[in-house]
């Protein structure tokens, strides 16, 4: 072990009297963390920033002059890496040997100070970051190559070739577990790497690239990019690859991926300093003994020194990581480094997949049939499968029995087949799951090709081979009984094939290392009792390396790690010929699909998110991607019920199979849904029309208001926007007043909106309501002096100019205005209506109000195409004057029955009630937050209609735009979805379906904490 800190530490007065003395510099000196020497940071009156060194008294003069020697190198052979410069004494050498007040003679250097912040400070770290982390180290590599230096060649406890010196303290480690998990790590260091260390490549190395030495620096609303690196100290002749593997241990730590994070660091160092396959397949253990040494010098220093922070500071996040990378297997781990240098990812495939190419030709049938010929019916049984649906009922066994043989019968086939690499939600039991956060990544791809059969079914070996493994994974969901039988190439390449869901007595007639000759029959398909419950199949695999992991060798993985267990488990269709055009062309890429629409589609049409989603299925209240990725929707207001809602469906369908017409014809349907619906509404509200869409809807609005008044003059809000169409473009200030809009008409006039948030009467004034809406009479009174009666057009509760909750009276004054000069007034309940606000079922009883007309759209019919207008007998009269109205499709008979669904749900479920409860245990939760995140200005809202205004300073209120699109972004990447609004965009805007629960308000603030927490989201 190295030696011990100085008993009595230099003061920061001297710091400061040695950096004028030695070096000219006048500045202030502010002591660093440091395990040795004495560490200073300088500033200068001028802003100039310097790191004085102090070194230990013990150092020899050697190692200071190799660490200036180093980078001086650097400097001159890698001028584009920031990097710590030398800063010449004022005798012009770099570094002098100075008496310090203790008494002590000490080596004194000082460099020029790298601004950033360490990569243990800055979260999270991008792939994008991480890969440019290699690549900064690979250029590092690159410029020490050739470079020498005595010094250099010296005993290092951080010395990968001498990593073994931690045997002789394991005893240190005191709960046996985690001693146990060194020994483990240990053992495979000696096993794989000890006695390879002659034939490695060599170099000098920095050597230190951990978390507290890489700098990461970012500008506002810019990707955030490596500063550089400090600490040249640990810098020695050692393994060439210790350098990557140094980075990647510490570029994992608090990683919830690590070995995705560790890839992309090697991708970045492999393009620019290549590395042999030896080395690369050396990196799992040298990875994992940097970090066993860094908790076993932990364990040591702390026995010696146990107040000492600074040599435990790792600590806990290393053994972390250490027990992260022991849940990966090695050679998996090594599969994913080929991969990400652009290798294959297992170096034999190419080998067998000929071989298997070649052996189908004349392999026998798995089934009693030959597939190449017998006809068979493909299944899609994706995440986006119509087959299927949404409703996760259709994929539990029975049903998925009785769907499948209705597929069978009408294809007139015997056998039904499941696809390779398919994307399936099927598998909902535990193991298929890394926690128990619904958002968090699943195994969802399909490794194998399914064949449903009847139960019995007997299979064929297709190539000669032996029994490898039998096994029984009983638990539910799982292979059941599977035999893995194991084959070899021309050239003794070995590779195997499993079957999976057979009979219990398979297992009973074979045994480890029997031979099978091809075609013999050696197993059956199981039913479902015995078979892990499934839809009676056989589950066949091929696989190129077992990973020594037997029995739990996966039939499904991950969509993060698709091309590495595609490479293990390639094509099975490569031995079973099914002909490919039964299969459906693959599906189309995120950037396939981004190309195409850009094409095909107009362009004023927006993507959400920076990284576009592939959304191909809903339920409840989660969105899936074509991976089955789960995301929890916050962000669509439209499906009230929730995605997919069983009933709705079922309504939809069965009117839709009966008829669909418009209403020209009389029909039960649309007088049963307008009753419904008045019946919810106060008098006078008691005469509908239906159209399909909100915007449909409000331009109706306004031509019965028009016919009533007799005048186009229209009030609207600040920032209003009421839908596409030409009028409502013109009376939508966030169009009109937006990119691409063009000036306000003269008939359309602009009122404050009543936000006591933003606005110039702000919540902790009285009369607010009355004040604002003193602004509409302004106007009215002017109109009226003009003899013009005005329309009065307004959201109960604005939504995109930033989910603002009107003060009280505000309505009912601008009412009163409007009214008193003859006008109409007009309530948007687009957005808020049907119960989302919980204490009332409607936005304008939140005011006590009721309109002349009320527009409702969006969640009416759960996303299905409905809106309605409904007005008063008086209004309604004055719109029938002798212009017919018709909409082809509104209010026909499978929209109303869709939406006389939705309020029976609404109803039946105590969707209101239920936005009201979870709502005020969601807003309880938020107002915590804000107790601790400043940016969150303001939190506002009812029920499941919030808004989390974010600024930049609470008291100016400065919006935080380019923060909020950030945190949007990141939470679209950790799996929820939401969405900004509001003027300036800085408004989170959360309008969850009906059906969101308390544990998903949980995960929502749970997950907003931690991104708040982020360097990208700080004002």
């Amino acid at each position: 072990m190295r030696e011990a800190p100085v008993a009595k530490p230099i003061q920061e007065s001297e710091a400061a009297r040695i950096a004028r003395q030695l070096f000219g510099v006048e500045a202030a000196a502010r002591s660093l963390p440091g395990e040795y020497d004495d560490n200073f940071h300088l500033e200068a009156a001028d802003g100039t920033e310097f790191v004085l060194k102090v070194m230990h008294p013990d150092r020899e003069r050697a190692f200071v002059g190799m660490q200036c020697a180093v980078l001086q190198h650097l400097a001159t052979n890698a001028r584009e890496l920031p990097l710590p410069r030398v800063v010449p004494a004022k005798n012009g050498d770099s570094f002098v040997e100075f008496k310090v007040s203790e008494g002590s003679q000490r080596l004194v250097w000082m460099l020029a100070f790298l601004r950033g912040k360490t990569l243990v400070e800055f979260r999270p770290h991008s792939p994008e970051l991480l890969e440019e982390l290699g690549r900064f180290l690979g250029r590092l590599s690159r410029a020490l190559d050739g470079f020498s230096h005595p010094a250099a060649h010296r005993e290092l406890k951080w010395d990968a070739e001498r990593a073994g010196w931690i045997r002789d303290y394991l005893q240190d480690i005191a709960e046996l577990p985690r001693r146990m998990l060194v020994q483990r790590f240990l053992g495979l260091f000696e096993a794989e790497v000890a006695p390879r260390v002659s034939e490695m490549r060599k170099s000098v190395i920095y050597g230190d690239a951990n978390d507290y030495n890489v700098l990461v620096a970012q500008q506002t609303g810019q990707a955030a990019h490596i500063a550089g690196v400090i600490d040249f100290g640990d810098t020695h002749y050692g393994i060439t690859i210790s350098e990557l593997a140094t980075a990647v241990a510490y570029a994992i730590l608090g990683e919830k991926d690590v070995l995705g994070a560790a890839a992309r660091v090697v991708a970045g160092y492999y393009q620019e300093f290549p590395l042999a396959e030896e080395e690369i397949a050396l990196l799992y253990p040298l990875i994992a003994m940097r970090l066993a040494v860094s908790v076993v010098n932990s364990a040591r220093r702390k026995s010696l020194k146990p107040d000492d922070p600074y040599v435990t500071v790792s600590e806990g996040p290393a053994w972390e990581g250490l027990e992260r990378l022991a849940k990966i297997f090695p050679r998996f781990a090594n599969c994913t480094f080929r991969a990400a240098c652009g290798l294959a990812p297992i170096a034999k495939a190419a080998g067998v997949e000929a071989f298997l190419k070649k052996a189908a030709t004349t392999a026998a049938s798995i089934l009693d049939c030959d597939l190449r010929k017998e006809p068979s019916v493909v299944l899609d049984l994706s995440v986006g499968s119509t087959f299927l649906g949404a409703d996760s009922s259709a994929s539990e066994t029975p049903n998925l029995i009785a769907a499948i043989s209705v597929e069978r019968k009408k294809s007139g086939a015997r056998v039904a087949i499941g696809r390779y690499d398919e994307p399936r939600l099927l598998y909902s039991a535990p193991q298929f799951g890394a926690s128990k956060n619904p958002t968090d990544e699943r195994r969802t791809i399909h490794l194998g090709i399914d064949l449903f059969v009847e139960p019995g079914a007997a299979l064929h070996a297709p190539l000669a081979g032996t029994v490898h493994l039998l096994a029984n994974n009983a638990v539910p969901l799982d292979y059941g009984p599977l035999v893995v039988l194991k084959h070899s190439t021309d050239s003794d390449e070995e590779f195997f094939t499993l079957y999976g869901h057979l009979t219990e007595q398979t297992l009973h007639e074979l045994s480890i290392g029997q031979p099978v000759a091809r075609g013999q029959v050696f197993a059956h398909v199981g039913a479902v009792h015995e078979n892990g419950g499934w839809a009676p199949h056989v589950h066949f695999q091929i696989i190129l390396d077992l990973l020594d992991r037997g029995a739990d060798f996966p039939g499904v993985a991950r969509a993060s790690e698709r091309a590495i267990w595609k490479a293990l488990s390639p094509d099975p269709n490569l031995l079973l010929q099914i002909p490919v055009e039964r299969f459906p062309k693959p599906s189309r890429s995120v950037e396939q699909l981004r190309a195409r629409r850009k094409k095909l589609l107009g362009g004023s049409l927006s993507v959400s998110y920076a990284k576009p989603l592939n959304i191909v299925r809903g339920w409840k209240q989660f969105l899936y991607d074509e991976t089955g990725r789960a995301y929890l929707d916050v962000y669509n207001n439209v499906p009230l019920v929730g995605h997919s809602h069983p009933r709705v469906v079922e309504a939809a369908q069965k009117q839709l199979a009966l008829l669909n017409t418009n209403t020209r014809y009389l029909h039960e349907n649309i007088l049963r849904y307008a009753e419904r619906l008045t019946e919810l509404l106060p008098e006078p509200l008691k005469v509908c029309h239906f159209v399909n869409s909100g915007s449909e809807a409000n331009e109706l609005a306004i031509r019965m208001a028009r016919a009533k008044t007799g005048s186009d003059d229209i009030i609207v809000l600040e920032h209003a926007y009421h839908g596409h169409t030409n009028t409502l473009i013109d009376v939508s200030p966030y169009k009109f007043d937006g990119p691409g809009g063009s000036r306000r008409k003269p008939w359309v006039h602009v009122a404050p909106i009543a936000d006591d948030y933003r606005g110039p009467y702000r919540r902790d004034e009285k009369d607010l309501g009355e004040r604002y809406a003193a602004h509409v009479g302004e106007i009215t009174q002017k109109l009226h002096k003009e003899n013009r009666r005005v329309t009065y057009l307004a959201e109960t509760l604005p939504s995109v100019a930033g989910q603002i909750v009107f003060p009280q009276n505000y309505l009912a004054e601008a009412y009163r205005h409007v009214r008193a000069a003859g006008g109409v007034c007009i309530a948007d309940e687009v957005q808020v209506g049907f119960g989302r606000l919980g204490t009332h079922f409607w936005g304008f009883e939140t005011q006590g109000v009721v309109p002349d007309i009320v527009v409702f759209g969006k969640p009416i019919g759960n996303a299905f195409p409905l809106a309605a207008v409904v007005t008063t007998p008086e209004i309604a009269e004055a719109f029938a004057n002798g212009m017919e109205f018709f909409s082809t499709f509104g209010g026909n008979p499978v929209s109303c029955a869709v939406g006389l669904a939705v309020l029976d749900v609404v109803r039946d479920e105590g969707l209101q009630q239920n936005a009201k409860r979870v709502g005020d245990y969601w807003l309880a939760g938020l107002a915590e937050l804000q107790q601790k995140h400043e940016i969150l200005g303001d939190i506002r809202g009812s029920g499941l209609f919030l808004g989390l205004d974010l600024v930049r300073d609470r008291e100016t209120r400065e919006p935080a735009t380019v923060q909020a699109t950030y945190i949007v972004n990141r939470l679209c990447e950790r799996g929820i979805l939401a969405g900004t609004d509001g003027p300036h965009h800085n408004v989170i805007k959360l309008r969850p379906p009906l059906i969101f629960t308390e544990p998903d308000a949980d995960l929502f603030n749970s997950t907003l904490d931690g991104t708040l927490s982020e360097g990208s989201a700080q004002p």
